[in-house]
């Protein structure tokens, strides 16, 4: 079969939608499949000879926020590049100007749609100064939606909230990890000497976007926090983003690792002890997968990804929803069993599991079950 994905971000950015978008494009490519990218940039120098064709549209980054872009074209320039390509389906995983164009070409010329819910942008919009039109996102993330005969998101929390906006035809598409790449055996003493750490001094660790949807102000509290038991513990900041510059200017005893992939990345998690993660806007949170899988003990929220993998006490820690006041509090009890080496365990047996392959059957069964369907409704 022949899929065009279709994605505001891909790599060579340093995001998880962009790596689980690539993970699954590599995965259908693997299982025979052709397959094609729309996206907003180019590969990267070092990329070598790219797996897959990709074709770019023009881009303006999203206000407030450099490190992201918003991708835009037109009907007719999507109508072109499906008679060339012929698709059997398509996945769009954004409702920028990109997803729309795309989705109303493909209604116009009878292709299927799969499209993905990934990022919870209706909530960041007080984060970045358009507060009080939460409602009206809503409404326009339902007419995209309803236009595509599925809609996919990766955990359960975001499906009921999917579904209660109106969305139709919702289902749930999880995220794997590669616990080869993410493993314990990877950390590394001379990483942690470099933080200042011997292998008696817990770290205390946050790998995301550096952003204000990320919840930063409870991140530093909570950093805070564990420094109270252990003074001396580094804590790592791992990632880039608009408030970099910031978050270093107010906290300046933080390390700042800036942005990692591969086995560096998986080299800072393992040479960590303390994952800690206060966002409160994921549809899954990939990193808190990978956090796990490198046995580290995590601090979360109880919903999407902490929901369904941790074991508040057994294998990591979990707050009520926006209660700082136990994220604080869980905080301090993993600080003090930062060295439980069975609730360690537990933790990287969470992730065990959890491979892609499923992950990758899965969205081929959903590409490959939209062919021969129509959208939910007519476009609005």
């Amino acid at each position: 079969m022949r899929f065009l994905l279709i994605t505001d971000t891909f790599p060579p950015d340093i995001n998880g939608v962009a790596r689980t978008l690539a993970t699954l494009a590599s995965g259908l490519q693997q299982r025979g499949h052709a397959i094609e990218i729309v996206t907003t940039l180019e590969a990267g120098s070092d990329a070598g000879q790219e797996a897959f064709k990709r074709h770019t549209v023009m881009a303006m980054p999203l206000p407030g926020y450099p490190g992201l872009r918003m991708g835009f074209t037109t009907t007719w320039q999507m109508q072109a590049l499906y008679e060339e390509f012929r698709p059997d389906a398509l996945y769009v995983a954004t409702e920028t100007p990109l997803g729309i164009a795309s989705i109303r070409a493909a209604n116009k010329m009878g292709i299927p749609i799969v499209s993905g819910f990934h990022t919870n942008f209706q909530t960041y919009l007080e984060d970045y100064s358009l507060p009080g039109l939460e409602m009206v996102a809503q409404g326009l993330l339902r007419s995209i939606h309803n236009q595509t005969a599925r809609t996919l998101t990766p955990s359960a929390d975001t499906a009921a909230m999917l579904e209660k906006w109106g969305i139709q035809n919702v289902g749930i598409l999880g995220r794997g990890v590669d616990t080869d790449l993410f493993d314990p055996t990877r950390r590394s003493a001379d990483l942690r000497a470099t933080w200042g750490a011997s292998e008696t001094t817990p770290v205390a660790i946050y790998v995301g976007r550096i952003a204000a949807e990320k919840n930063l102000d409870l991140l530093t509290r909570a950093f805070v926090e564990f420094r109270k038991i252990h003074p001396e513990a580094p804590c790592v900041v791992v990632g880039d983003g608009p408030k970099l510059k910031s978050l270093q200017a107010d906290h300046p005893e933080f390390h700042y690792s800036g942005s990692q992939t591969g086995s560096a990345l998986a080299t800072h998690y393992a040479s960590a002890d303390i994952f800690v993660f206060p966002s409160i806007t994921e549809t899954f949170g990939n990193v808190v997968l990978e956090a796990l899988s490198s046995g580290l003990v995590n601090v979360a929220y109880d919903y999407a990804a902490p929901r369904q993998l941790i074991r508040s006490g057994e294998n990591g820690w979990l707050a009520p929803f926006d209660d700082e006041t136990t994220f604080l509090t869980q905080t301090r009890a993993a600080a003090a069993a930062w060295n439980d080496q069975p609730l360690r365990i537990a933790a990287r047996q969470a992730a065990q599991d959890l491979g892609w392959q499923r992950v990758i059957e899965q969205f081929e069964s959903e590409l490959m079950g939209v062919i021969g369907t129509t959208s939910s409704q007519d476009p609005a």
